[in-house]
């Protein structure tokens, strides 16, 4: 691995981490704004349309251009989103902006992984690469719950006297946007010292008819290749899984365990710390070769879910959180340098990580819009859980009966 490996992993971790802290101060803006309960997943709904509405596009733009300097734009439009967020924009709609540069990020980041690290090392740079992720999920939410908590008054009180209090109101939420800002700007820096591989893909046509038909054609090559297609669903379930347990853990943890929501925050890390573990743990163990035997993580995964909703007491869950992550991350980063290695082949790499974003983030969209309307009649948070638990668990084994036939 190069340093210049290392500073694209940094880069992405800090503008990750920003993602983050910045979606639990803004479901704190929501409840400030006396918003529903419902609205908050809503944020990572706005956030993630961009993934599957300009998914025909973004690969041809990933290959078609230098992905550092792709990559240093798209950071540069998520902090117009939260300047517009700190203006007064509705957060939804600044979401929508944010999660516009988060979609362009992500195959200039995946992509120029392919291209900078040699096959035979792709399991132990996706593990890199999803230990980052993760672990900026992890210092996001500790980071976001301390921005809204009274541990933060101290330095609101500073930045609000500051000239940094005319971007917007002067409150200790704003201040707190104020520190997520600065995350942005550190990730834009480091990211103009990465050099780009050079490797482009020629004129890449982004004509809407050919651009959707090519897409479309990409998408259905990658769904019918056995390795692909099976690695595909698999992330496809992870991800969109994830993300709704992510806010499911938030409102389990309020309902059931009466936390506050900056301290459910913290009890959300211990499955990113789960995670971090098991992606490190399969980076060093797992061939790419041995992939597939990894779908049984995803089973125990599930049934960790409804389990978890069964328990009311903080010192049971969190044991529970983390071996839970940790089979999300045996689960993830092998399939996961699977399918890149497979995308790779038969596309290109800006093309298959636009397929392979476009399936995970419409199965984030689907799942979290049916959280949302859960919320929304009142189901006990319990149920969901349990209901999330045993579709992932069931799903994840009809895959395993697929792959024992390939």
């Amino acid at each position: 691995m190069t340093p210049n490996f290392y500073r694209l992993i940094a880069a992405q971790f800090f503008s990750s981490l920003a993602d983050n802290a910045l979606l639990i101060v803004a479901m704190a803006l929501l409840e400030f704004k006396g918003m529903p309960g419902w609205w908050a997943p809503l944020l990572k709904f706005f956030f993630t349309v961009s993934y599957v509405v300009l998914a025909p596009w973004i690969g041809p733009l990933a290959d078609g251009m230098p992905k550092a300097r792709l990559m240093a734009w798209m950071n540069l439009t998520k902090i117009t989103g939260l300047l517009a967020l700190m203006w007064g924009c509705h957060p939804l709609a600044a979401f929508a902006v944010i999660g516009f540069g988060a979609a362009g990020y992500a195959p200039a980041k995946y992509g120029l992984i392919t291209e900078l690290v040699p096959s035979q090392k792709l399991v132990l740079a996706n593990s890199w690469l999803e230990v980052s992720v993760v672990c900026s999920v992890l210092l996001g939410a500790i980071l976001g719950g301390v921005l809204i908590s009274p541990l933060f008054e101290p330095l609101a009180q500073v930045l609000s006297q500051s000239a940094l209090a005319t971007l917007g109101e002067s409150t200790p939420l704003q201040s707190a946007l104020v520190c997520v800002l600065g995350l942005y700007g550190l990730a834009s820096l480091i990211n103009v010292f990465i050099q780009g591989s050079g490797k482009l893909y020629g004129h890449q046509r982004l004509h809407v008819v050919h651009a959707v038909r090519n897409f479309w054609l990409d998408n259905r090559k990658l769904w019918t290749d056995k390795e692909g297609g099976l690695s595909l669903a698999a992330t496809t379930i992870f991800w969109g899984g994830g993300a709704t347990v992510q806010f499911a853990v938030l409102k389990w943890a309020s309902d059931q365990l009466g936390l506050p929501l900056s301290q459910a925050a913290y009890l959300q890390a211990a499955v990113a710390v789960g995670v971090v573990f098991g992606a490190a743990y399969a980076g060093r163990r797992v061939a790419l070769s041995q992939a597939k035997h990894m779908l049984w993580s995803g089973v125990g995964l599930g049934l960790l879910l409804v389990l978890i909703s069964q328990v009311h007491t903080t010192w049971v869950a969190v044991p529970i959180l983390l071996l839970a992550g940790a089979m999300g991350g045996l689960l993830v980063v092998p399939l996961n340098a699977l399918l890149q290695h497979r995308g790779c082949a038969l596309l290109s790499a800006g093309r298959s990580i636009a397929v392979q974003g476009y399936n995970e983030n419409l199965s984030v969209l689907v799942m979290l819009g049916v959280y949302a309307g859960l919320l929304k009649l009142d189901m006990p948070i319990s149920w969901v859980m349990v209901a999330y638990g045993v579709a992932i668990t069931v799903a994840i084994l009809l895959l395993i009966k697929r792959s024992k036939r390939t």
